[in-house]
């Protein structure tokens, strides 16, 4: 048995089967907009005692982070892809773009996104990944005179989560998170 919900090869088969059970139980409610994810709850569902899945995943961000690495992957494939755009400015916005339009689309890949800390090891290494690419993307469009001096990649990662809050917390639909996208935008961009 591997630590912390992460599946590892010690992993036996009935416990393998036990967490998928756990994941897709938790995805199910999730799409039917239970973001709560009451682990007792996801137990009862899956059929497997609480025990289990406290041992798979012993709080629920850490459930969350597990549900969101595959997102979270693709984020850090996408930030690397944008740190290699020849147009630094146009790689920054294709992928705040991307994160923005998934953020918005995910509330569990949001939360771990903007979470302080971690449960999981992998959440922890892809989360690093993802700050070195969007450090050398940052870097890039700073030469070109394109992003202000004093903006980090945790700075970029918590105005855009914080930006996902604005547009979820208002009732002005895509139209608004387009508004809202463009400020953020603007708003990395040096003063002229």
């Amino acid at each position: 048995m591997t630590v912390r919900g992460e599946q590892g090869p010690g992993l036996r088969a009935d416990a393998a089967r036990n967490r998928a059970r756990v994941l897709r139980v938790a995805r199910e409610r999730l799409a039917a907009g239970d973001d709560s994810l009451q682990l007792n709850a996801v137990a009862r569902l899956a059929g497997v005692g609480v025990g289990t899945v406290y041992r798979h995943f012993p709080t629920p961000q850490a459930l969350r982070e597990a549900l969101s690495a595959e997102d979270l992957q693709r984020l850090v494939d996408e930030a690397r892809r944008a740190a290699a755009d020849e147009d630094a400015l146009a790689g920054l916005r294709g992928l705040l773009r991307f994160t923005f339009e998934h953020a918005l689309d995910d509330s569990g890949f949001a939360a771990v996104l903007e979470s302080a800390s971690d449960n999981e090891a992998r959440t922890s290494e892809l989360k690093a990944e993802l700050d070195r690419s969007v450090t050398e993307l940052l870097d890039r469009a700073r030469r070109a005179g394109a992003v202000r001096g004093d903006v980090e990649a945790d700075d970029v990662r918590r105005l855009l989560c914080g930006t996902v809050h604005a547009v979820c917390a208002g009732d002005g639909g895509p139209a608004r998170a387009e508004v809202y996208l463009d400020v953020l935008l603007q708003g990395l961009r040096p003063a002229r």
